[in-house]
């Protein structure tokens, strides 16, 4: 190898390749800065719209489900989350595509590091996402007199799954950010699947209200699993049950689509 090559230096010493861990930090920092350039996007899309959708959803249905907007907004918050957090979780997929479709992939597979962390950092640096969301929230709620049984520590609990199940769901389209050909096309796809999702489960309604057919189609969608846990959490009465159901939908659904999204981005061929 001469020394003009990328691995040397210029006194002809081999240039130490970055391990794992310091190459996965360098491309968190690299979606962190991304991310600050749109500081405007942030605020609207983890403070901004979560807020008002609490406010909407709260004086909206509050009389008409349950009766008062406090006793509601008990049930409500912690579907709110779900509702918040997941759709953040495309623009893991979004950002991705919008590398390779921009050629910078082709620069990095063609740089001496560990490849998996373009991904992994980058699905990484989206907690902060999630966490600002769920903070907005919690925050909103704690105004509208969101008391949670579960105290202190249910709300941590909660908190910590709520952001475990949105980085489940990420791999789901970092996976269609490897395969599509277009940002846009990540979005728009993304769209058509969550929100039948997002509202057809216990985000904001009891299941139990719902006729017996429908009880059991909603009752099975994994997002009504993850809302029902977060409830439980907050609420301190979680079941076995529903803890095994909350955090196996999420590793059911990491453990499909992280080997999926694995498997095509190393597989695509830079073109």
């Amino acid at each position: 190898m001469n020394e003009r090559s990328p691995l040397w230096l210029n006194n002809g010493f081999k240039r130490r390749r970055p391990g794992r861990l310091a190459a996965t930090r360098y491309f968190m920092r690299r979606a962190l800065h991304h991310l600050g350039n749109n500081a405007f996007g942030f605020a609207m899309e983890a403070v901004i719209s979560p807020v008002v959708m609490l406010l909407v959803f709260t004086f909206l249905f509050g009389g008409a489900i349950a009766g008062s907007f406090d006793e509601y907004v008990q049930f409500l918050l912690p579907g709110i989350l779900m509702l918040t957090v997941v759709p953040m979780t495309v623009a893991s997929g979004t950002t991705l595509c919008t590398d390779i479709h921009k050629g910078v992939y082709q620069r990095f597979r063609a740089m001496p590091f560990w490849q998996p962390a373009a991904v992994i950092g980058l699905v990484a640096a989206d907690g902060l996402r999630y966490a600002a969301g769920l903070a907005a929230v919690l925050g909103a709620g704690w105004a509208l007199g969101f008391r949670p049984a579960g105290g202190v520590a249910g709300t941590a609990l909660a908190a910590a799954y709520t952001i475990f199940f949105a980085y489940c769901v990420s791999w789901v389209f970092a996976w269609l950010g490897t395969v599509a050909r277009r940002p846009e096309t990540v979005s728009g796809s993304s769209m058509m699947i969550l929100y039948p999702l997002l509202f057809a489960s216990s985000v904001l309604v009891d299941t139990s209200t719902m006729p017996r057919w429908l009880q059991g189609a909603v009752d099975a969608n994994p997002i009504s699993a993850a809302a029902t846990l977060t409830r439980g959490l907050f609420h301190g009465t979680a079941t076995a049950g529903e803890l095994a159901a909350g955090i196996g939908a999420g590793l059911l659904i990491a453990a499909v689509f992280l080997p999926l999204t694995m498997y095509a981005y190393l597989r695509k061929q830079p073109s």
